[in-house]
């Protein structure tokens, strides 16, 4: 019987160990890049990062902030959902924005929401179809260093 557990990632190397999973979603990164951006969204941005694991493997990895604004009133902004390549399709991402969900929950926010890029429709079938999520914007972008 596997054994699956969820566990907040907070040491450098907690957050290092999840890196070649994340990776796998945020290609442009490499680990100083990734350790720096992750430290400085925990310490000014109330960023969490959660792993799920299988029989002791880190098979998924999420990385989420609580956020008020006017739109969505007080809500979960998922900024990171991954599950390892090897093990996709055994229910880790569903049991891991689970876990968002009842976090959320239980700190009293009203909602969960995320963006995905374009080109992810198998993603985008998992959120509307297995999640539940609506489809309620585009999220647009202007970079301030790419010319």
């Amino acid at each position: 019987m596997q054994t699956i557990q969820i566990n907040e990632l907070q040491t450098d190397e907690e957050i290092m160990a999840a890196f070649p999973v994340m990776r796998q979603l945020r290609k442009h990164l490499d680990e100083p890049t990734y350790l720096d951006l992750v430290q400085d969204a925990m310490a000014n941005d109330h960023y969490r990062m959660f792993a799920l694991y299988m029989d002791n493997q880190l098979a998924a990895v999420v990385g989420f902030k609580p956020m008020i604004t006017l739109y969505y009133g007080r809500f979960v902004w998922v900024c990171d959902l991954v599950t390892d390549a090897g093990v996709r399709s055994n229910g880790h991402g569903e049991r891991l924005l689970s876990f968002v969900h009842t976090w959320a929950e239980e700190h009293n926010y009203e909602s969960v929401a995320l963006s995905s890029g374009l080109q992810r429709e198998d993603a985008h079938r998992f959120y509307e179809k297995k999640m539940d999520y609506a489809k309620v914007s585009y999220v647009f972008r202007h970079s301030l260093t790419e010319q």
